[in-house]
């Protein structure tokens, strides 16, 4: 059954997204795999007065049978701030209608990207419906970048990965809420010269958008201050972050864990998990907003 064609208006990821383009800034969605960096997410975006949307991967379903997720969910019924879940980059079928199905997600990321464009597209479109029915937002990607440790190359084959006009329109097309656009934004490291983006490709999909979905930024390794603000500027207002909000709480398990007890090393991971999320909620200026 069809949910009340308003549920849009209720959705959380997207009530917060609303309010971050109205207000000018950027929302931190950070990826949590264990309870310490749920705890500590949570706790930033509570010590910031800032909303958040909290990432999984298709993994913390898989890994945890869910708890992970049910976890997030309870943690967050008591948060003083608006807090979001989203699945990102799912890209098994039964796995996206299980968690539409039983887990509490607020927004998912359809990834058919391994699947030729018109099949992408038409399983986009079915995914998408199928997650609506259950108000759950969605989220696809319109071209593809997989990045490497010599970064981005300015090579025809690259530009040829780039989201295009066409792209925007015909993933606009399927039903989506979010758009995840590739303007030289890479999945995993950058090359010695950093992240190299196209901000007049980004200025053009903003406009062919033209307000009918959220942009989002993926590909946020070793960004600066800078890069998020001026892609901020440019429409985004969903900041993916993985390595950035996990590189101190790592090596402080890498360092630590053969020295402290198990409840300490947990207990000060989650303080460096928050440290760096709330220092992401500063580079996007969503301190204070909630």
């Amino acid at each position: 059954m069809a949910p009340d064609p308003g549920w849009k208006e209720n959705n959380k990821t997207l009530k917060i997204l609303r309010a971050a383009e109205k207000g000018g800034y950027g929302v931190v969605a950070p990826v949590a795999y264990n309870i310490e960096t749920i705890l500590g997410i949570i706790a930033a975006a509570e010590k910031k007065r800032s909303p958040l949307i909290l990432l999984f991967f298709p993994w913390a379903i898989t890994f945890s049978s869910g708890l992970l997720v049910r976890a997030a969910a309870d943690a967050i019924s008591r948060a003083s701030v608006p807090i979001s879940i989203h699945l990102d980059h799912a890209q098994d079928e039964s796995l996206i209608r299980r968690a539409a199905d039983s887990l509490p997600f607020d927004s998912i990321m359809i990834d058919m990207s391994h699947h030729e464009t018109h099949e992408n597209l038409a399983k986009t479109a079915e995914l998408a419906r199928y997650c609506h029915d259950r108000r759950i937002a969605t989220e696809a990607e319109p071209g593809r970048i997989e990045g490497g440790e010599d970064g981005v190359a300015w090579t025809d084959e690259l530009r040829g990965s780039l989201t295009t006009e066409e792209q925007v329109e015909d993933f606009i097309a399927t039903g989506i809420d979010m758009l995840a656009p590739a303007f030289g934004n890479v999945h995993g490291e950058y090359g010695p010269k950093g992240p190299e983006l196209d901000y007049d490709r980004l200025e053009m999909i903003r406009g062919k958008a033209a307000g009918r979905v959220h942009l989002v930024l993926h590909g946020t390794n070793s960004f600066t201050q800078a890069i998020t603000r001026k892609c901020i500027a440019g429409g985004i207002s969903k900041n993916n972050v993985n390595k950035l909000v996990l590189d101190r709480y790592l090596a402080h398990v890498r360092t630590k864990a053969s020295t402290l007890p198990l409840t300490t090393l947990m207990e000060e991971g989650v303080e460096e998990c928050q440290k760096l999320v709330e220092w992401q909620i500063d580079v996007c200026l969503s301190a204070g907003k909630a």
